[in-house]
C-alpha cells in the first residue's frame, strides 16, 4: 500500500471498485477543461481495458489531438464527430447542424441501449441541449432509462438543472483567467 494511503488509514479497497454500476457525470461551467477532464477519464478507463465511446456534438472536420490519438488506442477508444468545422448559431442553427446533432443523438441512444461500451462520453451534449437541438425531455428519458452497466459522461457549458439533478457527480469549471483574452489563439496539442 502506498505510504499516503497507509498514513491516512485509507485502504485501497475503500475507493477502488470494479465497474458494476454505471453512473452519470457532468462536467460543465464556463471554464476550460470539460472535454479534457472527460478524455482523461477515457484514457484511465482504456488503461484498465474498458471500452469507451466519445461522441463529439457540434465538432467536426478539425483534427483535434484526441481524434488523432484515438486511432492508436482502438478498439478500446472510439471517437465519432457529429458536427462541422463552423460554429453553430444558437438563434438560427443551420438545418445541416440540426441534422448532424440529431444523427449524433441517435448514435448515442443506440450505443447506450446496446451496452457495447463501458463508458460513453457525450462531449458538448449540454450545449446541444441548451441550443434546443436535442429536446430536453428526450434526453432526460435517455438518462432515466440508461442501462446500469453504462457510465455516462456529459460535457459542455450550461448543463440544465434537470440533467444535473439526475447526475451522480457534477463538476463546474469556473474561469478565473484565460489567455484567450490576451490574444492567445487556440494552440495545437493544448486546445485542439
Amino acid at each position: 500500500m502506498k505510504p499516503f494511503l497507509r498514513e491516512s488509514g485509507i485502504h485501497r479497497s475503500s475507493f477502488v471498485a470494479p465497474m458494476e454500476k454505471g453512473l452519470i457525470q457532468v462536467y460543465t461551467g464556463n471554464g476550460k477543461g470539460k472535454t479534457t477532464a472527460a478524455l482523461g477519464l477515457a484514457l484511465r478507463a482504456v488503461g484498465h481495458g474498458l471500452k469507451v465511446l466519445v461522441i463529439q456534438f457540434m465538432k467536426g472536420n478539425i483534427r483535434y489531438g484526441e481524434f488523432e490519438s484515438y486511432k492508436k488506442l482502438s478498439p478500446y477508444l472510439t471517437i465519432k464527430q457529429t458536427g462541422r468545422e463552423t460554429f453553430v448559431s444558437k438563434t438560427n442553427p443551420d438545418p445541416v447542424d440540426i441534422k448532424l446533432v440529431q444523427d449524433g443523438f441517435a448514435l448515442a441512444k443506440k450505443a447506450i441501449a446496446d451496452e457495447e461500451y463501458d463508458i460513453i462520453i457525450l462531449d458538448e451534449i449540454n450545449v446541444a441541449i441548451d441550443y434546443g437541438l436535442i429536446p430536453l425531455t428526450d434526453f432526460l428519458h435517455v438518462l432515466d432509462t440508461k442501462p446500469g452497466g453504462v457510465e455516462l459522461i456529459l460535457t459542455g457549458r450550461n448543463a440544465r438543472p434537470e440533467v444535473m439533478d439526475r447526475a451522480h457527480l457534477v463538476t463546474e469549471m469556473v474561469e478565473r483567467k484565460h489567455y484567450f483574452k490576451n490574444g492567445v489563439s487556440a494552440r495545437k496539442g493544448i486546445e485542439i
